[in-house]
């Protein structure tokens, strides 16, 4: 049996896709290395001398690691730092955290790849990526399954992309130790087209204050970072910065089918409950083969499925238990239960549905993931398990390791997500071809654009079996309506994983996602050493 499948090539047009999601320990090992930094960094000082705030003045701190991947080690510096964000007028608005590792290549050679990376929200810090999937050092869980309490555990991770680039992780601002400057309030950031104007700024910093405007380059973005990524290529592009290669991790791109009364979001979401399902031994008897099982999903739900839900309140009963029927056999769930929902069952829903009998509910991000609720009666999980048992082991893995191995001192919190950013975040979008901004926002058209401007652009897609926050099928979907030429859809390529939202919480995943990127990379950037 395959749990996973790598597929680099061309993207036929799918009938598919999706409903939007909003995503002290023990000492770490010193990583064969890590000299001791600069002195703290100082920081701006406001009227009230007891208010932390951020420092005006970019600030940096450096140390000297090596680590050991394949048998091969590699020495690189990391900098942990502030970018000064400007606006046009010059006045600083807001200082941006940040985390490079780079491998030094002797003076004046920057042709090594450098990878911009950030998680999403939107107004959520990036602390996720940083922690647990290619940066050099990586947090130990015990997922799917809670990780027992402090003292958590860091290791050297092995399946790191610093053998292949340079990296840097960066947080939105009002996230982790970015924050706005001076009289700027936090929500001129929280918006589709400010975010992606903020991350503009901080990335045309780091390439000139690190003359790397030479270098291949690449984004990387989680969750709603890959919406951000969508519109980000494409701005950057338009002002003379040309990328490589764009990697999207768990994607959520058209945000247009989320509004009441449109059907698709079912839809999209059967193959991810079948997956789940099989995962939990809810569909008897189990298929053998998951590839195959979810391919049989995906044509059922774009076909019958999709024309049966379009009918409405007009289906003639005897096809609503045919369709009930069918879709029982995919999800585990009961005919009359699936009635009872007019045969569209929400996610929260199917996450406390599925696993009632036995008392449990499944995660959102993850529905490997299980949780005790205490009332098995309730409509709805009370808690993603997915979310909860990870925020612990990443949030004081992240503070002891910024400030033992990294010698970042500062008296800002930081800060897991942005308070009230997404329920005030200003939807508006102005795609290239739309001639005013619009709410019904569709990135994927962003994406597109990029891809035509620059018919050089690679596009890589990762995405989890078990992901209930951004289906891989919505992802199928919009990725097969950009209406790319032919000699375009070579370009883009889909990978798939045993895990889900973060796809890296599973080490059997992350290694086989680090062998599809590097593949990327090197189609992407074939002339980098």
């Amino acid at each position: 049996m395959r749990t996973c499948v790598r597929r680099l090539g061309t993207l036929a047009t799918l009938s598919v896709w999706f409903t939007a999601a909003t995503f002290a320990q023990e000492a770490p090992p010193p990583i064969e290395g890590g000299e001791a930094a600069p002195p703290k960094p100082e920081h701006a000082v406001k009227a009230d001398a007891n208010i932390a705030t951020a420092p005006v003045k970019e600030t940096s701190a450096v140390t000297h690691h090596s680590i050991t991947v394949g048998g091969k080690p590699i020495a690189y510096d990391a900098t942990a730092g502030t970018l000064t964000l400007r606006d046009y007028e010059g006045k600083p608005a807001a200082s941006m955290f940040y985390v490079a590792y780079v491998v030094p290549g002797g003076a004046g050679d920057h042709s090594r790849p450098v990878t911009f990376f950030y998680n999403g929200g939107p107004g959520s810090a990036s602390v996720w990526l940083h922690m647990g999937s290619f940066g050099p050092v990586r947090i130990v869980t015990a997922a799917p399954e809670s990780t027992p309490g402090p003292p958590f555990k860091l290791e050297a991770n092995e399946d790191t992309l610093l053998g292949k680039s340079d990296l840097v992780f960066l947080d939105a601002i009002a996230t982790g130790y970015s924050r706005t400057l001076g009289d700027t309030k936090e929500d001129k950031f929280w918006g589709v087209d400010s975010d992606i104007d903020a991350f503009a700024r901080a990335i045309t910093r780091y390439v000139t204050l690190n003359d790397r405007w030479n270098s291949p380059k690449f984004l990387f973005g989680e969750s709603y970072g890959t919406p951000r990524s969508a519109g980000l290529v494409y701005a950057l592009q338009t002002k003379g910065m040309q990328f490589n290669g764009v990697t999207l991790l768990s994607s959520i791109l058209n945000f247009g089918t989320r509004s009441r009364g449109f059907d698709r979001s079912f839809v999209s979401y059967l193959p991810t409950y079948a997956a789940a399902a099989w995962y939990h031994g809810k569909i008897k008897p189990k298929p053998a083969d998951l590839e195959a099982f979810l391919r049989e999903v995906r044509a059922y739900a774009a076909g019958p499925y999709l024309l049966a839900l379009d009918k409405g309140q007009d289906l003639p009963d005897g096809e609503a238990e045919s369709v009930a029927e069918r879709v029982s056999a995919y999800t585990g769930l009961s005919v009359a239960f699936l009635k009872e929902n007019h045969l569209r069952v929400p996610p929260a829903r199917f996450r406390k549905e599925l696993l009632r009998d036995e008392h449990r509910t499944v995660g959102r991000y993850d529905s490997r993931f299980v949780a005790i609720d205490e009332d098995d009666a309730g409509e709805v999980p009370e808690t993603d398990p997915s979310s909860s048992y990870s925020a612990g082991p990443f949030v004081a893995a992240f503070h002891n390791y910024v400030t033992t191995q990294l010698n970042y001192h500062t008296d800002l919190e930081y800060r897991l997500r942005a308070v009230d950013a997404n329920k005030k975040w200003d939807w508006h979008h102005k795609a290239p071809a739309d001639t005013e901004p619009q709410t019904d926002i569709d990135l994927a058209l962003d994406l597109a654009a990029a891809l035509r401007g620059n018919p050089h652009l690679q596009l890589l897609s990762l995405n989890g079996w078990y992901d209930m926050a951004t289906p891989f099928f919505q992802t199928e979907y919009d990725l097969g309506h950009m209406f790319l030429d032919p000699s375009l859809r070579e370009h883009v390529h889909l990978s798939y994983y045993p895990s889900g939202h973060m796809v890296y919480l599973n080490p059997e995943a992350l290694k086989l996602m680090k062998a599809d990127v590097t593949r990327f990379y090197d189609l992407a950037a074939p002339q980098a050493p």
